[in-house]
């Protein structure tokens, strides 16, 4: 269900001043007129976008929230990507974190900074994939904010509904579990490398890389499976898996042999000569979900275990440690 956005206030004359080509010759206000116009919103939204601050229901009593920030020349390219691209990219990063807490996806709010200089087609087209992302998982982009700056940033925060259930989390896994994951890891490395050999195909690749597609409806059906933990991979299997293990103060073992290693993955790396399998371990971008779940279990598709859960700490790889980086980090 969607209605028009409530609270569209009345900004003044800025606000209609929209005939520029760049965010210095529209203006602040008039850019939030040409984004919020004709924007739906779902019944969960109580008022959007117009007024000091967005008003969301919340059921279930607890709101589960998450932030992401993704900056241009560190977590995407403007020049490898075009601004819906973009926009998408965003929202689904955000999102996958409140499908690891099993909850359902409300309401996002979207703070961005750009130089006066970039082109006004470049937000519209960045809130267009955003708000595309938010219709197909049934929440609105309630409000957000502008301001200029030297690089363009994008914050996103995402609002949850828990629907009386207990949250998923990082420090709930036990000796004895299994561990499972759900979607493809790998193919977002594999395009970053692409891309920055000048490269613009496979397709498959370079997509994966511009566009996450994360399991989010894998991530409420986990949490009713039973999952005794959860978490999305942004930074590298391994090096998620490492947040669950020091949480929940057990050690985790990867089994290669389960890992779903595309024979087109393989290929890439072939080429480039790079390893697939150290892709599928280590590289980030993809937003999977990985969970672990008290053994015998029968988990709900696309769920696949891919090892176990022991007494001790640390991840191990086929039950010895892996050598070299185990995934990103911002300041290393």
């Amino acid at each position: 269900m969607t209605r028009p956005v409530a609270g569209r206030s009345d900004r003044g004359p800025a606000a209609s001043d929209a005939t520029g080509t760049d965010l210095g010759s529209v203006g602040e206000f008039g850019v939030i007129d040409l984004v919020t116009a004709g924007m739906t919103q779902p019944a969960s939204t109580l008022l959007g976008p117009g007024d000091d601050a967005a008003v969301v229901s919340s059921p279930d009593g607890r709101v589960v929230v998450s932030v992401d920030m993704l900056v241009d020349g560190v977590h995407f390219r403007s020049d490898w990507a075009t601004p819906e691209q973009i926009g998408r990219r965003a929202a689904l990063a955000s999102l996958s974190d409140i499908a690891a807490m099993g909850a359902v996806p409300t309401a996002l709010v979207v703070a961005i900074s750009a130089p006066a200089a970039t082109p006004v087609d470049v937000l519209t087209g960045i809130a267009a994939g955003l708000q595309a992302v938010a219709a197909e998982v049934g929440a609105g982009v309630v409000g957000g904010d502008m301001t200029r700056s030297e690089q363009l940033t994008i914050s996103v925060t995402v609002m949850g509904d828990l629907q009386g259930a207990a949250p998923v989390l990082r420090s709930g896994a036990k000796v004895g579990d299994n561990l499972a994951i759900a979607g493809r890891i790998g193919w977002a490395a594999a395009g970053l490398a692409v891309l920055s050999r000048g490269f613009r195909s496979p397709a498959v690749a370079v997509a994966a890389y511009r566009v996450p597609e994360p399991p989010l409806a894998a991530g409420i059906a986990a949490a009713a499976a039973g999952a005794t933990s959860m978490i999305d991979v942004s930074d590298g299997l391994l090096a998620d898996l490492g947040h669950i293990s020091t949480a929940s103060g057990v050690s985790i073992d990867v089994r290669t042999i389960a890992l779903d290693v595309n024979p087109r993955l393989k290929e890439v790396a072939s080429a480039l000569g790079k390893d697939a399998l150290a892709w599928v371990l280590t590289g980030g971008d993809d937003h999977a979900l990985v969970a672990t779940f008290p053994a015998g279990t029968t988990l709900p598709a696309p769920w696949q275990v891919i090892g176990s859960v022991g007494a001790g700490s640390g991840v191990t790889v086929d039950g010895r440690p892996y050598e070299g980086p185990t995934g990103w980090d911002h300041y290393r």
